[in-house]
């Protein structure tokens, strides 16, 4: 869907009018919670400009509009937006530069689309859905010669299904990227159960030297496993270690309605962070976890029955939350702008769900995770909330965030890839 001005309007409108509800992204009901699985808590709401409803002090503005399917983004100290886009014409990454209420375009380059933009040590990186590349960056963190990008990795598992790769660096010259399942639950490649293929060049996350040139999928190291697919992810710069969010899989009550209800398959299973270390295992597609009953559970296409717990070798997720949300923007807070609790948590960009009817369909919004000493401490709460508009499905939605990005001044930047624009979250004492 493109953005169009009137769109903007009738946000602000419903907006003003009170039809944009500041739980409109939805929690379980309380009676649902675990201490240490996720539920959102209530904050004093105010309905910004953008018609976006942010937690009091804070402010929201549309910095730009009509981009062209804006996925992941990278922000410079000097204030310059690095935004990959999804559309491959000319202009797979748009620089944009903040003028402090308004953004203006630089300039366009890249003949690929794809999600994934990262800066680290004076370069940019950029993916497609099956490469990785990287630009040199001036002093001013401006590349030199966008149109002779050099190629990191090439040939990545692209099957069209969860093949955006989403990359993040660490700070011993590596980079992580996504490769995701191209299947639900595996169900077509392991009829006769003796172990999901797809495990071997997917669902997982796959680790690469960041200044090698040329590399080959063969030539990385296969980090973590059982992942079915991770859109957003960073790394915790307070415990140094690679942080996920993976989106669960689907069709619980479809495939065996004997044993999940629509309600149950609405909720299930979690939608799921993980801090992850090398060598990791999550479990997909043998393992779920269900965050009502707090439980890694045995998947039924491999004997489970909705009941039985999986083998205790699969990694817990640090934290859990409500199904199929969509997370395909994760961002630790490490700015001093915004008040001191929110200072190394993470926020979280649920995409919005498709496949929780009869159940409304949730999501479609941003939610603030709290942290201490580097680990998720307590229930989520909501931060910003109405990018649908009044109609909170995929195609009807208005807007839909995406990606994350801190700035220089410690405002936060949230991209719409459904609506093509891009807001900026501020707060003032």
């Amino acid at each position: 869907m493109k953005m169009k001005k009137a769109s903007v309007f009738l946000l602000s409108a419903y907006a003003s009018a009170g039809l944009i509800l500041f739980n409109a992204c939805k929690s379980p009901d309380k009676g649902s919670t675990a201490a240490n699985d996720s539920t959102a808590t209530a904050i004093k709401p105010t309905t910004s400009s953008a018609g976006l409803t942010v937690p009091s002090g804070f402010s929201a503005v549309v910095l730009a509009e009509k981009l062209k399917g804006p996925r992941h983004l990278a922000v410079t100290p000097q204030g310059d937006i690095y935004v990959k886009q999804s559309e491959d014409n000319g202009d797979g990454i748009v620089v944009l530069h903040d003028d402090g209420g308004k953004a203006t375009v630089k300039s366009h380059f890249g003949n690929y689309g794809g999600t994934g933009i990262a800066i680290k040590n004076g370069y940019l990186y950029a993916t497609s859905n099956s490469d990785i590349y990287r630009y040199k960056l001036d002093d001013k963190n401006q590349v030199i010669n966008p149109a002779t990008p050099e190629t990191v990795v090439s040939g990545l598992t692209n099957k069209r299904m969860h093949n955006s790769k989403s990359i993040v660096l660490d700070n011993d010259g590596n980079i992580y990227v996504n490769i995701g399942a191209y299947s639900n639950i595996c169900e077509e490649y392991d009829k006769d159960k003796k172990g999901c293929p797809v495990l071997n060049d997917a669902a997982g996350i796959w680790q690469f030297k960041a200044d090698k040139l040329n590399q080959k999928q063969s030539d990385g190291v296969k980090y973590a496993t059982g992942l079915r697919n991770v859109v957003g992810l960073d790394w915790n710069q307070q415990d140094n270690q690679l942080f996920v969010m993976q989106h669960g899989r689907d069709a619980l009550h479809d495939l065996f309605p004997s044993l999940y209800s629509t309600k149950q398959s609405a909720d299930l299973p979690s939608e799921c962070m993980y801090a992850l270390k090398k060598g990791d295992d999550a479990g997909w597609p043998y393992v779920y976890y269900d965050w009502i009953q707090k439980k890694l559970m045995q998947g039924p296409e491999y004997g489970g029955d909705g009941k039985k717990e999986a083998d205790a070798k699969y990694l817990r997720p640090a934290m859990g939350y409500p199904g199929h949300f969509a997370p395909d923007g994760l961002l630790f807070y490490t700015g001093s702008q915004f008040p001191e609790k929110y200072k190394n948590g993470a926020f979280i960009a649920f995409h919005g769900s498709w496949n929780r009817a009869p159940e409304p369909q949730e999501g479609y919004c941003v939610v603030f995770q709290p942290f201490k000493d580097g680990k998720s401490d307590g229930q989520y709460e909501i931060f910003a909330d109405g990018f649908a508009g009044p109609k909170k499905t995929p195609d009807g939605a208005l807007h839909r965030p995406c990606g994350l990005a801190q700035g220089p001044d410690g405002s936060i930047y949230v991209t719409d890839d459904q609506g093509g624009s891009l807001y900026k979250i501020s707060y003032k004492k």
